[in-house]
C-alpha cells in the first residue's frame, strides 16, 4: 500500500490479492489473466501465420472458383483465361504487400488502414477506412464459414440442407476459442492450418508431377457447370469482372497489419516476416491450382468444389488422400474466421479509443482478449450466414469492395506519408499520434509505387461497384457511409459528453442548499423503515407517498404509518384508473416545478433484495421504474435503499 501527499489530498494505491472466484465463465473460457500477463500472451511468426494468415490463405479454396464461375457466363472455352487472370492477381497482390509492408515497419502500433488514413488523409478517410475493414472482417467470417461448409457437404451431399445450421454452430465455436484469449486460440489453430497448407501442397505437388508426366487424368462425372448470371461474350467487361471476383485472394493480406500489437518485440520484424511467409505460400498455392484446373477440365459446381474436383482427379479417386484434402481445406475455412476474431476486436478497440465506437469496446475482458468485440463479430457473422442461406456465391460479391476500398486508402494515405517524408530536412523528425516521420532518400520510389498500387485497388473498387452491383454490392456500397455517419454521431456524443464534463473554467463546484425528499410507499414494513432511517440523515423535508388503487389497502396503511411513520407527513394519492406510475409521476412533476435553485429532490426507494435472483420477478422493481422513467430529469435524484430477505 503507497501513501502519497497531493494538494493536501491522501492517496492510497491497493492491489486486489485475491484472484476472482472460479465460475461458469472460468470452466469456458479459462481462469481471468492479470495485466502483467500481457506481454506473455504475445506471439510469435509461427503463431502468427496460423492467426493472421488463415483468411488470406483459405481464400486459395474459393478464389480460383469465383473467377470461372464468372467466365463460364462465356461457356467452357472461356475457362482458359483462368490462369491468365490469376498471374494479374498475384501481380497487384505483390504490390499491395510492399505497400503493407511498409504499413507494418512505419506505424507499430497496429490499426493498418485506419491508422495511416487517420495520420495522412484525416478524420473522414480514417472513418471510411474503419468501415470498410470492420465491414470486411464481418463478411469474412459469413464467407468463410459457408464456405467451410460447401466444402464439407461436396463430400457428404447429406449435409447439404443442413448448411446454415453447421455455419453457426462453427461461428459460436470459433468465437468461444477466441474469448480463451490470443495465445490459446493460436496453438489451437496452429496444427489444422499447417495441415492444411501440408496437404495442398501436397495435392499441388502430385498434380504437377502427374501433368508433366502426362498421367493426369480429367474430372470424372463432372458436376453441372454453374454460372454467374446470364450468358455473355468474352470480353473486357467479362474478363474484369472475373478479375474481380478473383480478387477475393487477397482478402486477408492487411490483417497483420491490424495486429502488430499481438506479436513479440520485435513487433515489425516478426509481423513483416510472417507477411512475407503468408505471400509467399498464398501465392504459390493460388497460382498452381488455378494452373491444374485447366488440365483437369475443372467445372465451376455449387454442388462440388473446384477444389474436391482436383483433388479426387490427382488422386484418382474419393480415396484418403482426398479425405484429408477435403478436411484441411474444411477446417482451414472454419478457421479464416479467426483471422477476423483476431483483427476485428483489435480495430473496434482502436476506433473506440479514438471516440468513433463505444468505449466498451476498449476494454479487455478477463482474458487479455477484446471480448465484446469478439460477441458482436460473432453475432453478426452469424446473422449474415442465417440471412443469405451459407451461400458462398451469394456473399462473394458483397465481399472484397470493403477490402479494396481499405487497401486504396491505405496506400493513397502511405503515398501522402512520402510525399510529407520527402519535404523533410536529414535527421529532422516529426511525430504523428501513429508514427516518427524521418526523412527517406528514397521517399519518390516509395511514392509512386503506393501510387500505383493506389490506382490499381481503385480500379478494382470500381469494377467490383459496377459489375456486382445488381448482385449485392449495393448492400455494402450502403453500409460503409452508413457505419461512417454511425462513427461521425458517437465521436459527435463524445466530444459534446467531454465538453459538458470538462472542469476547465468550471470554478467552484455549486452547492446543494436542501434535499427535499420523497419517499413512495407500497407498504409500512422493515424496509419502509430502513429507508425512512436514510432519509432523515439527507433531510428534515420529508413526504411519504402512497398512490391508492384499493381503499381499504390505503387506509390500513394510513393507520400503520400513523404509528410507526415518525411524524413524516403522508400524502396519499388516488389512482382511479389503478395505474402506480402516473399519479406518482404528475406529483413528482408538481414539486419539481417548484423546485428552488440549489436545491435536489432525492427519491428514496425502499427495495427488496431477494437471497434467489428469480425470486425479483415476484416483485414490483419499483426502484428500477422510477429510474428509467426519471433517468433524463436534471436535478431529481433517484436512491434505492436495499432490504435483504431470505
Amino acid at each position: 500500500m503507497n501513501i502519497e501527499d497531493k494538494n493536501g489530498a491522501t492517496v492510497l494505491h491497493r492491489t486486489q490479492v485475491q484472484a476472482p472466484r472460479r465460475s461458469w465463465r472460468t470452466w469456458l473460457i479459462g481462469r481471468p489473466l492479470p495485466t502483467a500477463d500481457a506481454p506473455h500472451q504475445t506471439i510469435g511468426k509461427l503463431l502468427g501465420l496460423a492467426i493472421f494468415a488463415s483468411d488470406a490463405l483459405s481464400s486459395t479454396a474459393y478464389a480460383t472458383q469465383e473467377i470461372m464461375i464468372i467466365l463460364a457466363a462465356a461457356g467452357a472455352a472461356a475457362l482458359g483465361y483462368t490462369f491468365p487472370i490469376s498471374i494479374a492477381i498475384v501481380i497487384l497482390m505483390v504490390v499491395v504487400t510492399i505497400s503493407y509492408e511498409q504499413t507494418i515497419y512505419n506505424y507499430p502500433g497496429g490499426g493498418g488502414a485506419y491508422i495511416v488514413s487517420r495520420d495522412n488523409l484525416g478524420s473522414k478517410a480514417a472513418m471510411v477506412a474503419g468501415a470498410a475493414l470492420l465491414t470486411d472482417y464481418v463478411l469474412t467470417v459469413a464467407v468463410s464459414i459457408s464456405s467451410g461448409v460447401a466444402q464439407i457437404s461436396s463430400a457428404f451431399p447429406d449435409l447439404f440442407p443442413w448448411r446454415v445450421q453447421i455455419g453457426v454452430a462453427m461461428v459460436l465455436l470459433v468465437m468461444l476459442i477466441n474469448l480463451r484469449g490470443v495465445k490459446e486460440s493460436g496453438t489451437a489453430f496452429a496444427i489444422p492450418s499447417y495441415f492444411f497448407v501440408i496437404m495442398m501442397f501436397i495435392t499441388i505437388g502430385v498434380g504437377l508431377f502427374r501433368y508433366f508426366t502426362g498421367t493426369l487424368g480429367t474430372v470424372v462425372n463432372p458436376p453441372e457447370m454453374h454460372s454467374f448470371g446470364e450468358a455473355a461474350m468474352i470480353g473486357p467487361f467479362l474478363i474484369l469482372h472475373a478479375f474481380s471476383g478473383g480478387t477475393a485472394a487477397m482478402t486477408g493480406i492487411e490483417a497483420i497489419s491490424n495486429g502488430i500489437t499481438a506479436f513479440k518485440e520485435p513487433r515489425s520484424r516478426n509481423a513483416g516476416i510472417t507477411l512475407l511467409w503468408m505471400i509467399a505460400i498464398l501465392g504459390s498455392m493460388f497460382l498452381s491450382i488455378s494452373f491444374l484446373v485447366g488440365p483437369i477440365g475443372a467445372v465451376p459446381s455449387e454442388q462440388e468444389t473446384v477444389i474436391s474436383q482436383l483433388a479426387r482427379t490427382v488422386f484418382s479417386d474419393a480415396n484418403f488422400l482426398y479425405l484429408l484434402v477435403i478436411a484441411g481445406t474444411s477446417v482451414i475455412l472454419f478457421l479464416a474466421a479467426n483471422t477476423a476474431f483476431a483483427g476485428f476486436p483489435r480495430l473496434s478497440a482502436i476506433l473506440a479509443t479514438d471516440g468513433f465506437l463505444p468505449r466498451q469496446l476498449a476494454f479487455r475482458g478477463s482474458r487479455l482478449v477484446y471480448s465484446r468485440g469478439i460477441v458482436a463479430l460473432a453475432f453478426l457473422g452469424a446473422a449474415l450466414i442465417v440471412i443469405f442461406q451459407a451461400s458462398v456465391t451469394r456473399l462473394i460479391p458483397l465481399y472484397a469492395i470493403g477490402v479494396f476500398l481499405s487497401f486504396t486508402l491505405s496506400q493513397t494515405g502511405m503515398a501522402r506519408r512520402w510525399w510529407k517524408v520527402g519535404h523533410l530536412r536529414p535527421g529532422e523528425e516529426v511525430r504523428e499520434a501513429g508514427s516518427v516521420l524521418r526523412y527517406d532518400p528514397r521517399w519518390r520510389g516509395k511514392m509512386i509505387l503506393n501510387g500505383i498500387g493506389a490506382l490499381l485497388t481503385l480500379v478494382v473498387v470500381f469494377v467490383f461497384a459496377i459489375t456486382k452491383f445488381v448482385d449485392g454490392a449495393w448492400v455494402v456500397i450502403l453500409v460503409i457511409p452508413a457505419l461512417v455517419l454511425l462513427f461521425s454521431r458517437i465521436n459527435a456524443h463524445y466530444r459534446r459528453l467531454a465538453e459538458q464534463l470538462s472542469l476547465e473554467d468550471y470554478g467552484a463546484p455549486p452547492r446543494i442548499v436542501r434535499h427535499r425528499v420523497l419517499l413512495p410507499l407500497g407498504g409500512v414494513h422493515r424496509g419502509t423503515l430502513r429507508a425512512l432511517s436514510y432519509a432523515r440523515r439527507l433531510s428534515d423535508d420529508i413526504t411519504a407517498v402512497h398512490v391508492s388503487i384499493d381503499p381499504e389497502e390505503t387506509e390500513r396503511l394510513q393507520e400503520k404509518w400513523l404509528d410507526w411513520g415518525d411524524g413524516v407527513r403522508l400524502v396519499i394519492l388516488e389512482s382511479p384508473y389503478r395505474t402506480f406510475l402516473e399519479p406518482l409521476l404528475e406529483y413528482i412533476d408538481t414539486i419539481d416545478a417548484t423546485r428552488q435553485p440549489n436545491e435536489v429532490i432525492t427519491i428514496v426507494v425502499p427495495e427488496f433484495v431477494p437471497r434467489h435472483f428469480w425470486a425479483n420477478l415476484l416483485h414490483t422493481q419499483t426502484a428500477l421504474t422510477l429510474r428509467w422513467a426519471l433517468l433524463f430529469r436534471r436535478g431529481i435524484v433517484i436512491t434505492s435503499v436495499p432490504y435483504q430477505v431470505d
